[in-house]
C-alpha cells in the first residue's frame, strides 16, 4: 500500500483524544469510590446537564443504544440516584429526573472531571485553553447546525 495516512488530521486526533480522556475520566471515577461505573456516571452527568429528559433523548444524546441506558438508568434508580417519570403526553414514554440523592455522586464525578481537565491543560496557559475550548465549541456548533438542517422541520 502506499497510501500514507496521517495520524495527526482532524479526526483522529479528535478519535484519540477522546478516547484517552474516556480511559482516564473512567479510571477516576472508579477510584472515587463511589459506587457507580463509569457508564453510570456519565448517563448522571448527562442527565444533570440536560435536565428532566427523555430517556430516549437522553441516549441519542449519550451516542448509546436504549436498551444500554436502561440498563444504567435501571441501576442508578436502585440506588436511589434518579427516577423515572411518566410523560403525560406518551405514557409509553419515560423522563430521566435526578434525585437530590444523586448530588453526593455528582460532586465526586465533578472531581474525576476536573483533574482531567487539570491533565488536559498541562502546557497551555489560560489564553490557550480559552481559544481551544472556544474553537472545539464552534466545531461542534457546526455539526450541530448541520444535524439540525437535516431533521424535519428545521
Amino acid at each position: 500500500m502506499n497510501v500514507k495516512i496521517d495520524p495527526d488530521t482532524f479526526g483522529f486526533l479528535l478519535t484519540d483524544l477522546a478516547r484517552l480522556i474516556r480511559v482516564d475520566l473512567d479510571q477516576r471515577i472508579v477510584n472515587e469510590g463511589i459506587g457507580v461505573t463509569p457508564g453510570e456516571a456519565r448517563t448522571l452527568l448527562h442527565a444533570a446537564r440536560a435536565g428532566e429528559v427523555r430517556q430516549n433523548v437522553l441516549a441519542e444524546r449519550m451516542g448509546l443504544e436504549a436498551m444500554t441506558l436502561s440498563t444504567y438508568v435501571d441501576r442508578l434508580e436502585e440506588r436511589g440516584l434518579v427516577q423515572r417519570i411518566t410523560d403525560p403526553s406518551d405514557r409509553r414514554a419515560k423522563f430521566v429526573r435526578l434525585t437530590p440523592a444523586a448530588d453526593e455522586a455528582l460532586q465526586a464525578i465533578m472531581r474525576a472531571t476536573a483533574a482531567v481537565r487539570q491533565r488536559a491543560r498541562e502546557g497551555l496557559d489560560d489564553q490557550e485553553w480559552a481559544m481551544l475550548n472556544d474553537l472545539l465549541a464552534r466545531v461542534r456548533r457546526n455539526f450541530s447546525a448541520a444535524a439540525d438542517e437535516g431533521r424535519p422541520n428545521s
